[in-house]
C-alpha cells in the first residue's frame, strides 16, 4: 500500500472519528436534558400539535437545543398530528434521543386520584379534575347526563353511591367516561368482597340504600368506634317505622353546610331529604360514605337503642339510650357538659 493511500485512509479515519465525536457531542452530550436534583414532568394535552409540545418542553427547561430536538424529532418520526398526549416523567441527563423515544413510546407516569369526603357529584368532579386532564365542567356535565347515568343503573339522587372512597391510580389523560368506567369497576369490586352484597340483602337493603344510610352515619360521627352502634340505631328506627330524624339530612336539604347548629329552620325545611318530616331513607346519599361507615352499616351492632345524643365532653362520642326518659337524661348531661365549658 502506497504512502499516499495510507495517508488518505488515516485522514479519512480521523475525519470519521472527529465527525462521530461531533455528532455525539451535538446530539447526545450537549443537547441532553439539563441536570437537576429532581425529575421533570411534562403534561401534553389531548389534541396538541408539535409546536405546542416544543413550547411545553422549552418552557419546562427540558430542551436546550431546539434545533437538535426538531431535527431528531423528524428523523425519529415523532411528529404527528395530533401528538401523543399524557403525563411523562423526564429524567435529567437524558439525551435528546432518550427524550424523544420516551415521549413517543414510553410509559406514562400515573397520577394518584384521592377521593375521600366529597359531598355531591360535582364535588367529585372538582376533586378528580385536580389530578387528571379533563376539567371539572367536563366531568360534572357527564354526571348530569341523565340517560347516561341511568344506563349505569343510577339516578341523579343515587349517583353518589357509585363512588367508593379510596386512592386510585389513573393516567393523567384519562377521559371522563374512562373515569366513570373505572369507578363502576371499583364499585363492583368493593361490593363483591367480604360478602357485602349478602349482608346488604340480609338487612333488606340495596347497596345504594346501604350507602345512603352510611352517608348519614358518616356525617353523624367521626369516631369509628361507635359507627356500628349508631348504624344499629338507625336500622332500629327503620324497622319500627320511626323517622330517622338525622340532623345531617336537614343540613343537606337546606344546603346550609356552614351551619354550626341545627335549628327549627333546618328540621322544618320541606324536602324529601328532611328525615324529620319524611320517614325512611332520603332519596340518596348526603355525602360520600367512607368504607368504615359502609362496613359499619353492613356489620351493624344489634341492640335495642333508638336514641343517641352527643356527650358534649370533647370526646366526639355519643350517649345511647333505649327509652325517651333515658335519652332526656343524656341530653341534660350533654347540656351540663357544655355549660361547664362555657359553651351555653
Amino acid at each position: 500500500m502506497s504512502k499516499i493511500v495510507r495517508l488518505s485512509l488515516l485522514i479519512l479515519l480521523a475525519a470519521l472519528i472527529l465527525g462521530g465525536a461531533y455528532l455525539y457531542y451535538r446530539f447526545v452530550a450537549s443537547s441532553a436534558v439539563p441536570p437537576r436534583s429532581e425529575p421533570y414532568y411534562v403534561e401534553i394535552p389531548t389534541g396538541s400539535d408539535f409546536e405546542e409540545v416544543v413550547k411545553l418542553l422549552k418552557d419546562g427547561g427540558m430542551i436546550k437545543d431546539e434545533g437538535v430536538f426538531r431535527w431528531l424529532a423528524d428523523k425519529m418520526q415523532y411528529q404527528k398530528d395530533p401528538m401523543r398526549s399524557g403525563r411523562f416523567r423526564i429524567e435529567p441527563g437524558w439525551s435528546m434521543i432518550d427524550l424523544i423515544r420516551h415521549l413517543r413510546n414510553g410509559k406514562q407516569d400515573p397520577v394518584q386520584v384521592v377521593l375521600t369526603t366529597e359531598r355531591e357529584p360535582e364535588n367529585v368532579a372538582a376533586k378528580a379534575a385536580r389530578f387528571i386532564e379533563p376539567d371539572s365542567l367536563e366531568l360534572a356535565a357527564l354526571f348530569k347526563d341523565i340517560p347516561y347515568i341511568q344506563s349505569l343503573g343510577y339516578t341523579p339522587e343515587t349517583l353518589m353511591s357509585l363512588f367508593i372512597p379510596n386512592t386510585y391510580e389513573f393516567y393523567w389523560n384519562t377521559r371522563p367516561r374512562e373515569f366513570v368506567d373505572r369507578m363502576v369497576k371499583e364499585h363492583k369490586k368493593f361490593w363483591d368482597q367480604d360478602r357485602r352484597k349478602e349482608k346488604a340483602a340480609a338487612l333488606g337493603l340495596t347497596p345504594a340504600e346501604v350507602y345512603t344510610l352510611a352517608s348519614i352515619v358518616e356525617k353523624e360521627t367521626l369516631q369509628n368506634s361507635e359507627k356500628k352502634r349508631m348504624a344499629g340505631v338507625y336500622l332500629n328506627r327503620l324497622k319500627l317505622g320511626m323517622p330517622l330524624q338525622a340532623d345531617p339530612t336537614c343540613v343537606f336539604a337546606t344546603r346550609d353546610f356552614n351551619t354550626k347548629r341545627v335549628t327549627d329552620y333546618h328540621t322544618k325545611f320541606d324536602s324529601p331529604y328532611n328525615t324529620y318530616l319524611y320517614k325512611g331513607l332520603p332519596p340518596g346519599p348526603i355525602a360520600m360514605a367512607s368504607i368504615s361507615s359502609l362496613d359499619a352499616v353492613l356489620n351493624a351492632e344489634q341492640h335495642d337503642y333508638i336514641f343517641f345524643c352527643a356527650k358534649g365532653d370533647g370526646s366526639g362520642l355519643h350517649s345511647f339510650a333505649k327509652t325517651l326518659a333515658a335519652h332526656n337524661k343524656n341530653v341534660e348531661i350533654y347540656r351540663e357538659n357544655l355549660r361547664k365549658q362555657g359553651l351555653r
